[in-house]
């Protein structure tokens, strides 16, 4: 099998879109009657969830009307959150069918679906023309992509000349051995962490400057923190949280990529970069 394959296989069970549904009525909300915020501690699938993309999302310059794509879309809460409260236009891609069929399911059900489209493919061959987007972001994904050249290469295509693209990812910053299975990847073969260093270089390479960046690293441990004053003792989760869509080892995933976190190996980073003119 091929690697997007392996990939697309970590992240699907087949039975999301009915624990979403689920641990929605556990939490007492309507799944017939729900607001967009409703989802907000199950639908943003990366570190510090909402909170991390409404901190990200001043920096990408968005405005009204702007055609934005999310690469590894996921199940739409980043997508819902910049068509709702910064009135793009938003297209995601994803590698993971289950992902895009639940986005599609919960965009609709939110009455979004004229704002919002989600289509199933690879980052490394989009389906769109040239120059069709203003902004794209990357939000947790490129740990899944080995060939990033390739990946940034595609973005620059997509996206037009002086726009904005967005990245937040986990990325190396010592060596050392990772403790798997993470929320990314269950082995070591998927796993594609790199430093912020190759992200510049490759992203420069690939006709970008680099406007933003920072470690998150602070922000990861205080989360990581707060967790564990949120939940002492029992250790019980809520009924709404990144462990549903994680599935099954969602615990040990959580507890490994908490590990590797406090051990220096990997934080989040930003990174902002424009497309430069030709």
């Amino acid at each position: 099998m091929s690697v997007e394959t392996d990939v697309a296989g970590h992240y699907t069970e087949g039975t999301l879109e009915q624990r979403i549904l689920a641990a929605l009525r556990q939490a007492g909300k309507d799944p017939d009657r729900l607001d967009p915020d409703d989802l907000a501690p199950v639908d943003e699938f990366h570190h510090g969830g909402r909170a991390a993309t409404a901190a990200f999302a001043p920096r990408l310059n968005l405005q009204p009307g702007m055609h934005l794509l999310e690469i590894g879309s996921g199940i739409g809460g980043p997508a819902r959150y910049f068509a709702r409260h910064q009135g793009c236009q938003v297209t995601g891609i994803d590698l993971t069918e289950e992902f895009v069929a639940v986005a599609r399911m919960l965009t609709s059900r939110l009455g979004m679906d004229g704002q919002i489209g989600f289509e199933q493919g690879s980052a490394l061959n989009m389906p769109f023309a040239a120059a069709s987007f203003d902004v794209a972001t990357l939000l947790h994904v490129g740990m899944n992509i080995a060939d990033k050249d390739r990946l940034f290469s595609e973005v620059r295509r997509v996206v037009k000349p002086g726009g904005i693209f967005g990245i937040y990812d986990q990325m190396r910053e010592a060596d050392g051995e990772l403790a798997f299975p993470v929320p990314w990847a269950s082995v070591p073969q998927t796993s594609f962490v790199e430093t912020a260093a190759t992200y510049k270089r490759l992203l420069t390479e690939a006709g970008f400057e680099i406007v933003w960046e920072r470690s998150c690293r602070d922000d990861a441990l205080a989360s990581f923190n707060q967790q564990t004053r949120a939940q002492p003792g029992s250790g019980a989760l809520p009924p709404l949280g990144g462990h549903v869509t994680m599935g099954t080892r969602a615990a040990e995933k959580v507890a490994n990529h908490r590990s590797n976190t406090e051990r220096g190996l990997l934080a989040p980073n930003e990174m902002v970069a424009r497309v430069r003119a030709s």
